[in-house]
C-alpha cells in the first residue's frame, strides 16, 4: 500500500507537505464522528499552492492519509511541541476545534497506535530522511521546506487570528539567521499580508528533527493561514487569489536555497 508519493527533483530542495492527505481508511473511518470522516483539519490544497516548486527542481514528498490517522509531524513518542498549550497528538484524538475525533469507546489503542506508526509514521520519514540524504550527497547541503496550512481563526489553539505567513525555524536552531533575516526584509518589503517569525508556529517534529546545520542540512516551516490563498469561505483553492503568494513563496524559497532572485 503506497501511502505517500515522492517526486525527485534537481535542486537541494525537499518540499514535504505532511499534512495534505486526507483519506482515511475505511476500518478507522467507521470508527469517528461523522465530521471527522470528511478530515476538516487537512492543509487544503497545499499541493496545489505549490505546484510552481515543481518547475523550480525541487524534490515534492506528499502523503496519502489523513493527520486523523497518524500525524506526520509529531515525534513518535508523542511528547508536546507546545508544552502547556493545547495541541493534537500523534493519532489525535480532538479535532482543531476541541471536538472529540472517535465515537465514545472507539479510540486506538496503545497498540493499534504503534501499528499505526509502522505502516503510516515510519515510511514517510524513512523516505523522507533517505531523499534529504540523496540531495545532501548530490549538492553537498540540502533544505527541507515544510509546507503547511491551518484555518485563521481556532480559538481552541490560540488567541484571536493567525498572521498571515508564519516562519518557524525551532527558534532558530535549524535554519541560518542571515537567511532568515533576508526573508523577513521580503515579507516587510510588501503590506498585502502579515507575518510572524517564531511565533505560536515555531515548527514542528520534522523541522526540528530533521535540520542539521553543522552539516549543511536546513529546515524552515512556512504555516500559511488558508484565508492567504483559497477562495472566501475557505472551501475552495482560488487560483486568483493564490497567485501572488505563490510568487512571494517562490521568493523566499530562493532566498532560502542562497538562490539568485
Amino acid at each position: 500500500m503506497d501511502c505517500f508519493s515522492l517526486h525527485q527533483g534537481r535542486i537541494p530542495l525537499l518540499l514535504s507537505l505532511p499534512h495534505n492527505g486526507f483519506e482515511i481508511p475505511e476500518a478507522i473511518g467507521e470508527r469517528m464522528q461523522g465530521f471527522a470522516r470528511s478530515a476538516p483539519d487537512t492543509d487544503w490544497f497545499v499541493d496545489h499552492l505549490y505546484a510552481f516548486a515543481v518547475d523550480m527542481g525541487a524534490s515534492i514528498l506528499i502523503p496519502r492519509y489523513s493527520r486523523y490517522v497518524i500525524d506526520l509531524n509529531r515525534p513518535p513518542d508523542d511528547v508536546s511541541l507546545y508544552p502547556g498549550q493545547n495541541t493534537t497528538g500523534l493519532c489525535p484524538l480532538q479535532a482543531f476545534s476541541g471536538e472529540p475525533i472517535y465515537l465514545e469507546g472507539m479510540a486506538p489503542d496503545a497498540e493499534e497506535i504503534q501499528s499505526r506508526k509502522a505502516q503510516y509514521w515510519q515510511p514517510y520519514h524513512s523516505a523522507l530522511d533517505a531523499e534529504l540524504t540523496r540531495i545532501h550527497r548530490q549538492h553537498g547541503s540540502a533544505l527541507l521546506w515544510e509546507g503547511h496550512s491551518i484555518r485563521p481563526e481556532l480559538p481552541y489553539l490560540f488567541e484571536g487570528r493567525l498572521p498571515d505567513f508564519n516562519l518557524g525555524t525551532a527558534s532558530g536552531a535549524s535554519f541560518p539567521n542571515e537567511r532568515l533575516q533576508r526573508i523577513e526584509a521580503i515579507l516587510s518589503a510588501q503590506s498585502a499580508y502579515s507575518w510572524v517569525s517564531n511565533g505560536r508556529f515555531k515548527g514542528g517534529y520534522n523541522t526540528r528533527h530533521h535540520a542539521d546545520p553543522s552539516r549543511g542540512i536546513f529546515a524552515f516551516q512556512l504555516e500559511l493561514a488558508q484565508s492567504a490563498y483559497m477562495d472566501a469561505e475557505m472551501r475552495r483553492f482560488d487560483p486568483a487569489t493564490a497567485t501572488p503568494v505563490q510568487h512571494l513563496i517562490e521568493q523566499m524559497m530562493r532566498v532560502a536555497l542562497d538562490l539568485p532572485g
